[in-house]
């Protein structure tokens, strides 16, 4: 018989340990996953989809939510829980492919649509379940699969529908055990952390009492103990992330830091004088900044393919950092502001069962033979959780929310080969749009605005003369976590003022285009 299943923690040594596993199945959202339990202040993390039955046991997990994944659990080869996992009585929520394989286990069958189905969907809600609480009888979710569950035992009590989907959310009668065919993790699913909250909260019986602050100390610490007496490099960019990176070295081992700016000509509008700036006013270690620009151009001197580019940066840029180095007695670490959105979209665990969609080049764009032990102290956390991270360690509020800047720099935003003259085009056209967009007021509403140099030319107009001239993209979305985004909804003279400035200010530009992609399908960056 399963055991029943385990109470909340009543000591605060216990309310420590009170957290809920993820199993990874390959999804894309796993850590989003994780991230909206985080919300509900409950800590999670994410292991691999065959850890043993014994291994969550002897953890203590509240509650497992099996993720989504590539596969097809009838396939062979397909990635496959312990088994036994459902004899521990905790409560277990399987999502999309997570709920084929929850239900495959217990007797139920899976098979293969006629059509993928990928987007919104209308959900009816046919139970009043804990799992539901709240949630509106007819709610929008977001559907993402090829596959679904096409049959139950008596088992199994029907939850929720979809037009296309008749078992689109389900419960075991006699066992803690939940799936969801759609995907409450992501924006688009209305009311998906409300779904989410219930089942940490409702069913596993959390009690939120952990803290993002708690994870800083606890970083601190693993910092202060692993890096011991070396010098460690900091890369800094003057986004953010690795900023706070800068400023958790800095607690934790003070002097040892050395920061180093690597100026790779690939930087925004007066990027290093800001960095130089920022720095001087709130770090109290060494800065270094390298003029890289023309390795980084000779790098990428014919280069067109968008990972080949990202390569290439990673290889120029460790280069950079050796020859730095050494100058630094004693450099043993290498630190970045690597978050997760990154480590996921690169493919996560080289032997996990997740897709590659883009090379980062301080992820996998690294040459093997590093030189340097990495550290990546916020590789576990999404960028909002940085931003909240950064207020907690004294950051001023201009640099925490400031906007992302990729770590290829603009390189990811001009397409097609690089070069110095590309770069001085997009450079003027992208601190217009960030000037345009802060004077009307938008630039904290907006998660991400930059423009991208296209390799189009169109005819135009311009002083009665014909023009054959290139066109210029202006991405601006809204996210919070930045693994899911929608374009956002700037208004028309808002727009209108970008595209007036960029044709009238920036040589060598007739059209300019405004991107309504969301992500997904799309990413963020165009390469």
């Amino acid at each position: 018989m399963p055991q029943s299943a385990p109470q909340a923690p009543s000591t605060a040594t216990e309310v420590a340990r009170e957290h809920v596993l993820v199993l990874d199945f390959g999804s894309q959202y796993a850590q989003l996953i994780a991230r909206r339990v985080r919300e509900q202040n409950v800590y999670c993390e994410i292991v691999r989809h065959d850890i043993a039955a014994e291994q969550i046991r002897a953890r203590g997990a509240m509650g497992l939510i099996l993720s989504g994944g590539p596969s097809s659990v009838y396939e062979d080869g397909a990635p496959r829980c312990d088994p036994a996992i459902f004899e521990l009585g905790i409560p277990i929520l399987g999502i999309c492919y997570g709920m084929q394989l929850a239900c495959e286990v217990l007797g139920g069958e899976v098979g293969r649509t006629e059509s993928r189905e990928y987007g919104r969907a209308d959900c009816l809600i046919q139970s009043d379940d804990v799992l539901f609480r709240e949630v509106s009888p007819e709610t929008v979710v977001w559907m993402s699969h090829g596959d679904q569950v096409s049959s139950v035992s008596d088992q199994f009590k029907p939850l929720a529908t979809t037009g296309t989907c008749p078992i689109a959310a389900i419960k075991h009668v006699d066992l803690p055990v939940y799936g969801l065919q759609f995907h409450p993790e992501v924006t688009h699913t209305s009311e998906g952390r409300a779904v989410l909250k219930n089942f940490v909260l409702g069913v596993c019986h959390c009690r939120g009492l952990w803290r993002l602050r708690d994870f800083a100390e606890e970083m601190i610490v693993k910092l202060r103990e692993e890096i011991g007496d070396h010098q460690v490099i900091c890369g800094l960019s003057g986004g953010v992330d690795s900023a706070v990176t800068a400023a958790m070295l800095c607690r934790a081992v003070g002097s040892q830091v050395s920061c180093i700016l690597v100026d790779n000509g690939l930087l925004r509008a007066n990027e290093q004088q800001l960095v130089i700036d920022a720095f001087q006013e709130h770090f109290q270690t060494h800065l270094r900044v390298v003029d890289g620009e023309e390795r980084f151009l000779n790098a990428l001197a014919g280069v067109t393919e968008p990972q080949e580019k990202r390569r290439r940066i990673g290889h120029a840029f460790i280069e950079c950092f050796r020859d730095e180095a050494e100058k630094i007695d004693g450099a043993h670490f290498l630190a970045q502001g690597t978050l997760y959105p990154d480590v996921i979209e690169s493919g996560a665990a080289p032997d996990g069962p997740a897709a590659t969609i883009k090379l980062h080049h301080n992820v996998g764009g690294l040459p093997e033979e590093l030189g340097f032990d990495l550290i990546e102290p916020l590789r576990d956390l999404f960028k909002d959780e940085v931003r909240q991270l950064g207020l907690e360690l004294g950051l001023p509020e201009a640099l925490v929310w400031r906007h992302p800047f990729p770590g290829p720099g603009l390189a990811v935003r001009c397409l097609g080969e690089v070069t110095k003259d590309k770069l001085k085009v997009l450079r003027e056209a992208d601190a217009i749009v960030v000037d345009e967009i802060t004077k009307y007021g938008l630039y904290r509403d907006t998660a991400q605005a930059f423009a991208v140099l296209l390799p189009v030319q169109s005819v135009g107009v311009m002083g009665d003369a014909r023009t054959y001239d290139n066109a210029i993209a202006v991405r601006c979305v809204d996210t919070n976590d930045f693994m899911t985004a929608d374009w956002s909804r700037l208004p028309y003279d808002l727009l209108a003022s970008i595209s007036t400035r960029i044709i009238n200010e920036v040589r060598g530009i007739n059209r300019v285009c405004y991107d309504i992609s969301s992500k997904p399908p799309a990413t963020i960056e165009w390469e």
